[in-house]
This record gives structure tokens, sequence and C-alpha cells, in this order.
């Protein structure tokens, strides 16, 4: 019998008790999966390697040498999205989206400095589907001294390699068409405390943005042997926060009387992502963190979820401390510096391909239903869900999730046509969610039900 991803996929909900007839396998999308074949490791190799050639990318760097220094590095990237325009048929736009830093005492930012953002926007076909998806790896890096703004700094894992994904995407779905607008953007300003990232978050939540989901790479293209002796290019990190921290304190009361804690935006999103790019991504597992960050550390993810937004960071697994925020030298037997000669780009390919299958699968998906309840007017062993039909998109159908309270994943899809669906499992002892799918199996994010009464 051949092994097939599919028949894992029963294989392991056989093993939770949860595999009926009424299972619906999951196939790979024929044209994800072409997409996801023209990740090109020598094309991310070369992208680092033209970032690290301007010697540091320091955000107080010079912006008016044309060889070196954060400006031109903005340049050259807005160059390369520029030539991806060309052969997009109009879709596909891009600019430098800038504001002006003022020193503030205490703050990393010393005098006055343009900060800007490289963003690339791929308009969506469908001029009612006004969902927006955004991936994002930031531009800027740093020495040992983040004030050091005129040292040699290559940068190629934090944050190149972060950079080397966004590029990559918008060159090979920039030439496709997708009904929901994509955002590929590449912040500025992150090492002197997410300034960037605040800064688009900060107008996308002004201006009223509907988007559903940002995924932000960050260290995320090195399996080089860290401090612990391990190497590992056969998993990565997804950060997703757990309880909102946007929510009110009688929502956040709500949470808790349903036992949601584990269900907020971005803990949906980051198993998404975990479904989604393992199905497409061979050999690469998607370890879920129950964070919403490193210790000490921190991403331009958080900037989006403070404004609301379901955002998760994707990082290696083992990261190399030698190789961060640290002066390019040979100490005591140790070669410090992020150099690109510890980059891992087939490591750094699958890593870039789960984040091009999650972006593809979500926007060429319909909306999430809508008005998603659970009826509880009633003791009974049955769970009664109940939805509407999504503003956009066409709809096949749906799947009901399912999984246990102590489950990470969800273990069980069933599909159906209708608007309503009755399951012979208690509410009090599973959690459910419903999601549109449409004829090409592209699923939208879930929407786990409130209580119906």
């Amino acid at each position: 019998m051949k092994i097939t991803k599919q028949l894992l996929i029963v294989l392991a909900l056989t093993s939770f008790g949860l595999y009926s007839s009424a299972q619906t396998l999951i196939q790979r999308d024929p044209e994800i999966e072409k997409m996801v074949k023209e990740v090109n490791a020598d094309s991310l190799k070369s992208y680092i390697l033209k970032m690290v050639s301007y010697g540091t990318r320091n955000t107080l760097s010079t912006q008016s040498d044309p060889n070196r220094g954060i400006g031109a590095a903005r340049n050259w990237l807005l160059q390369k999205f520029n030539e991806f325009a060309k052969k997009s048929n109009g879709r596909f736009s891009s600019f430098i989206d800038t504001t002006t830093l003022q020193p503030v005492a205490g703050s990393r930012v010393e005098r006055p400095v343009i900060l800007g953002n490289v963003v690339g926007i791929l308009k969506g076909t469908d001029t009612a589907d006004k969902r927006i998806f955004v991936i994002s790896g930031h531009l800027d890096n740093m020495r040992t001294n983040v004030r050091d703004s005129v040292g040699d700094a290559p940068g190629a894992n934090d944050d190149a390699s972060g950079c080397a994904a966004v590029i990559e995407c918008a060159r090979i779905m920039t030439q496709k068409s997708f009904p929901a607008t994509i955002i590929f953007v590449t912040v500025s300003g992150e090492e002197q405390g997410l300034l960037g990232a605040k800064f688009m978050a900060t107008k996308a939540k002004n201006q009223g943005w509907n988007i559903e989901a940002v995924l932000n790479n960050d260290i995320m293209g090195s399996n080089n042997t860290s401090e612990t002796n391990i190497i590992d290019n056969t998993r990565i990190r997804v950060f997703s926060e757990g309880l909102p921290a946007y929510e009110t304190e009688k929502a956040a009361r709500n949470i808790r009387q349903l036992g949601l804690e584990n269900d907020g935006k971005a803990r949906q999103l980051a198993r998404y992502v975990k479904e989604v790019g393992e199905r497409y991504v061979d050999n690469l597992e998607v370890v879920m963190i129950y964070r919403n960050d490193r210790f000490l550390r921190g991403g331009d993810h958080t900037s989006f979820v403070e404004q609301g937004y379901a955002a998760v960071r994707f990082t290696e697994m083992n990261e190399n401390y030698y190789h961060q925020h640290q002066n390019v030298r040979l100490e005591n037997g140790i070669q410090y510096g992020d150099l690109p000669e510890f980059m891992d780009f087939e490591y750094l390919r699958k890593n870039t391909a789960i984040n091009l299958s999650n972006l593809a699968n979500l926007a060429k998906a319909p909306a999430m239903p809508e008005d998603v309840k659970i009826e509880t007017r009633r003791l009974t062993n049955y769970s009664l869900l109940t939805w509407a039909t999504p503003k956009t998109g066409k709809v096949k159908g749906y799947y009901i999730l399912m999984r246990e309270t102590t489950s990470a994943v969800w273990q069980k899809k069933i599909f159906t046509t209708d608007n309503s669906y009755q399951l012979p499992y208690s509410k009090d002892n599973y959690f459910f969610a419903v999601q549109s799918v449409n004829e090409s199996g592209n699923e939208s994010l879930p929407v786990v039900p409130v209580p119906g009464r």
C-alpha cells in the first residue's frame, strides 16, 4: 500500500478515534502545488547576498549612498518589486511608505530619520472582496550596538532571510490571480522597537483595512549548530498569542467561560498554518509555540496583534546567538556575526514555501462563514451548528472542524453543503469551528461558534 500525505491524514485521524465515512480527504490544489515547486533556493541565496552587499542596513545608516546603507537596500528591493509588476497585468504595484522618526529620550533613535517600508500590493480580482493577507520581514539589521549605523552588519539571517521569503513569494505570486489582496512588505525600524511595523499596523487600523492574517518572518533561514549542538532543518516554529491582548474585560470573561483561551485569532491562524503548510511542503514540521514571541526579543507581528489582527511569527527551530546582533569577529575560536556562510538555503526554501502555500490558500479561499453559532438552549449529547453564507467567494460547501479540548490541532473535518450540521458529540467535550471551502479545496480561516440562544 502506497503511503501518501492524504492517507497519513486519515491514519492520524483514525488514531484519535475520529475517522468516519463522513471524513473528507484533503487534496493538494494543483495550482498551489505548482507555485510551491517554483520556490528556488538559488533565488533566495541571491537576494540575501545582495542585501548583505550593502554593508549595513541599520535604520540610522546612510540613505543617500547608492551602494551602502538602508537607503540603497530599500531602493534595490523596490526595483525588484517593479520588475515583478511588469508581468502582473497591472495588478501589482509597489512603493516606499515613509514617515519621519523623531528622537525620543531613552529610545534607539537619536536623531531625525526617514523610516521607509517597502510595500508591494497584489490587488485581488474580486472587487467585492476586501480581505487582505500580509507577509512581512524586516529589512533593517544591527551590530552589537544598535546605534552603530556605520560599521558592517551583514544581517544574512536577521533578517535578510525573512525579506528573501517576502521577495520570492512576490516573484511567484504576482504572476497569478487571487480573489483577495496580498501585501508583501519589508519594514524598517524593527531593531529600534518595531517602528516600521507599528507605523503600518496603526495606519491599517485607522484606515479600516480588513487584514485577516499576517505572516511575519524573522530569523528563519539557518539550522547551524548553536551552543546546544542541535541541527534541525525539518522543523520551523510558529509563535502565536493565546488570549488576545485587545479583548475587553467583558469579552475576556466570555472567553474564559467558554474555555476558549486557546482559540484566539492568532492561535487559529497558527493551526491553519500548520495544517496547510505541512500539506504542501514535504519533510518539514510546523511546531506551534504557545507564546507570542521568544524571551527578551520581539517581532513585527506584535504590532499587528496589538491592533487586533491575527498575526504569527515564523522562526527557525534552533537559533544561534553567536550569529545575532553581533559584530563580525573571531573570538576564542568562535566566529561571531550574521554571515551568509551560516545560512541553509534549502531550509529557507522550505520555510518560504510554507508561507507561500498558506498565502495562496487563504487568498484563493472564500471569505469566512458568517454568524456561526452553536445551539445551547437545551441539554443534549448532540451539538447543532448553524451559520450564514460568507460575504464573498464561490462556496462549494463547509468543513465542520472538531477537536478534543486538550488537542492542539483540529482532529476531524466533516464536509457539508448545508448551513447547519448536527454532530453526535457533546458540546461539553469538544471544540468546534466552521470553514468555507471552494471548488478547488481552498479553506477559509476557521470560525469558532458563539452560543446561540
